[in-house]
């Protein structure tokens, strides 16, 4: 069945939820990175840590992400790429606060690549504090069907080679299982590319553990974070071009012109993984 057909007639819902928003959490993340955590605001996107999904353990399927859930689509063999997003902060998000959120799928588009048929899924997250619109984030999401007996696809590792990332803005973090594992408990997320070895390579087709593509975004945030610290990221847009694998160094750089910055993270050696935007003011 073509994606078109196993998507025609789905209706995903609209999910409101409320959170409080608990220190621990940026707590936890800040060790993760070695450094110091925020004493004032969220820093933008750290709301990751605070609206996650606690599916029972009997609705996880083989590759560890929930077998079915508001947002997912009826697709068979579904396997998923996290692609990309944007947010944009309208207003602070202050630790301990009640985060509401308002989630529901914006847009579902069928494409055709190399690899064959995928539906990106975008996902629309409207975040509010105290009844006042805070943030707004979009989660776009690609997924292929993979049914039972379908090849596993091989992906190899970059040759190396690569020049780091430009920009006077730098920081690095050396990647192992244990952090990727911790972040993995961190943000919830049971995908076993991330912290399964056999099920990363033998069935989805990777050189090795993958470096999780919201760790990659985070720490491109990092740079202004660190080197901007009077200034406050308004917009923020990614794009996840490709897969970073363990063992690397990850190194983030970015550049700053006025109010715009220009951002990237790679893999030693490797092309830029992830590519970015934002907005300061």
């Amino acid at each position: 069945m073509s994606l078109s057909g196993a998507l025609h007639g789905w209706e995903p819902p609209t999910v409101e939820l409320s959170r409080r928003v608990d220190p621990w959490a940026s707590e936890a993340f800040a060790a993760l990175l070695d450094t110091a955590p925020p004493e004032g605001p969220l820093p933008p996107m750290w709301h990751w840590f605070t609206l996650l999904d606690h599916p029972a353990q009997a609705a996880i399927g083989e590759d560890g992400h929930p077998a079915t859930g508001p947002f997912l689509p009826p697709i068979p063999g579904r396997r998923r790429m996290f692609a990309g997003g944007r947010f944009t902060q309208r207003a602070p998000i202050p630790l301990g606060a009640v985060l509401d959120c308002r989630a529901a799928v914006a847009n579902v588009a069928i494409k055709t690549g190399r690899s064959g048929e995928m539906a990106f899924v975008t996902t629309r997250y409207e975040l509010s504090v105290d009844g006042s619109p805070a943030a707004v984030e979009e989660q776009d999401i690609v997924y292929r069907s993979e049914p039972p007996g379908t090849p596993p696809r091989v992906m190899s590792r970059p040759d190396g080679g690569e020049p780091e990332p430009a920009g006077a803005w730098r920081l690095a973090l050396a990647t192992d299982p244990v952090l990727l594992a911790r972040f993995s408990a961190l943000t919830y997320n049971g995908h076993r590319i991330h912290y399964d070895t056999p099920y990363a390579a033998g069935v989805e087709g990777y050189p090795d553990l993958v470096i999780h593509g919201p760790l990659l975004a985070l720490l491109a945030l990092e740079l202004p974070r660190r080197n901007a610290p009077e200034a406050t990221v308004a917009e923020f847009a990614y794009r996840l071009v490709r897969p970073a694998f363990h063992p690397s160094t990850v190194v983030a750089a970015g550049s700053r012109e006025g109010d715009a910055v220009d951002l990237a993270v790679a893999a030693e050696g490797a092309p830029p993984s992830l590519t970015a935007t934002a907005r300061l003011r």
